[in-house]
């Protein structure tokens, strides 16, 4: 009688296969986990700065996103630039005045302004301002769809070096900018404090998704061998 059982090579491939399949689940779901810890530690660091005691600029370079900040000088309201957004509020533009401080020049995103209002509907404070607001980076290059276009006043992002080349200004900090985090109300525009602090955190959700499936493939596995098994034992 001919023996159609498959060679013990192949059960054993098999098997670690799918051994190797089942830890790497198991590590997705691990590193998920790491993730998550990360993630939770970078959510607290960004709410202790964001909402401690703001610290005076101009500061480094490097200076941490969301630190909370303030900073005195005077507005070249001339020299503003518009940078298209799309808020909670709706469609429109940043817009982003140096502000001339004792030391250097930093960009101030003096907030949102809807589409359609010029500079004569939005305030331009004169004088000696000081300002309170987070800290944010440098956002060089454009978008993933759009490029910055300096000659056509086009500007889909906060690059730095580029809008001071543009406004002729040679003492910007190209670091980092800062959110004005003013809010005079909803009909006084621009429209400060719009400054976004939520994390996209979905680790968990991948985690016990992973764990799930590795579950589930090693209770297939055991199911098949154990029927295997059974299929072999000798019938009485």
């Amino acid at each position: 009688m001919t023996d159609t059982r498959r060679p013990f090579w192949v059960d054993a491939l098999i098997l670690t296969l799918a051994g190797v399949l089942f830890v790497t689940m198991i590590g997705l779901g691990n590193w998920q986990m790491r993730r998550l810890a990360w993630k939770l530690d970078l959510i607290e660091q960004v709410q202790t700065r964001a909402f401690g005691d703001p610290v005076p600029a101009p500061l480094a370079p490097d200076t941490p996103e969301y630190l909370r900040v303030r900073a005195s000088g005077t507005y070249d309201h001339a020299a503003t630039l518009r940078i298209k957004a799309v808020t909670e509020v709706g469609a429109g533009f940043w817009i982003m005045t140096p502000l001339q401080t004792a030391d250097q020049t930093l960009w101030i995103n003096r907030g949102f302004v809807p589409t359609g209002l010029d500079a004569n509907d939005w305030t331009q404070p004169a004088g000696q301002v000081q300002i309170t607001g987070l800290v944010r980076a440098d956002q060089p290059g454009g978008t993933l769809l759009e490029s910055n276009a300096p000659g056509d006043q086009r500007w889909v992002s906060a690059d730095l070096a580029l809008m001071s080349s543009a406004a002729g200004i040679s003492d910007a900090q190209t670091g980092y900018f800062i959110d004005d985090a003013a809010n005079g109300g909803p009909d006084v525009w621009p429209r400060g404090g719009l400054t976004r602090l939520e994390f996209r955190n979905t680790h968990m959700v991948y985690a016990i998704t992973w764990y799930a499936m590795a579950i589930m493939f090693l209770a297939a596995i055991v199911g098949v061998v154990w029927l295997r098994i059974k299929g072999q034992s000798p019938k009485t």
